[in-house]
């Protein structure tokens, strides 16, 4: 995260994509191919990296909210 790119929102490092446009291409029926298509910057393991992330934030809300 760096507040200077997105707002401070968490990014692919190097880019300016954030997790959470890839969680929602994803959700609206993108598929890895089509999101690296549109956005070459980004690899598969940045995809996988992204719902990683997602999944543990996920994680740690449950943690902290027991």
């Amino acid at each position: 995260m760096n507040s200077d790119i997105r707002f401070g929102k968490p990014i692919i490092t190097g880019t300016r994509i954030c997790v959470s446009d890839i969680l929602s291409w994803l959700a609206n029926g993108m598929s890895y191919d089509e999101i690296i298509e549109d956005f070459p910057e980004l690899k598969k393991e940045h995809i996988l990296a992204a719902l990683a992330f997602a999944a543990n934030r996920e994680n740690i809300t449950k943690i902290i909210a027991a």
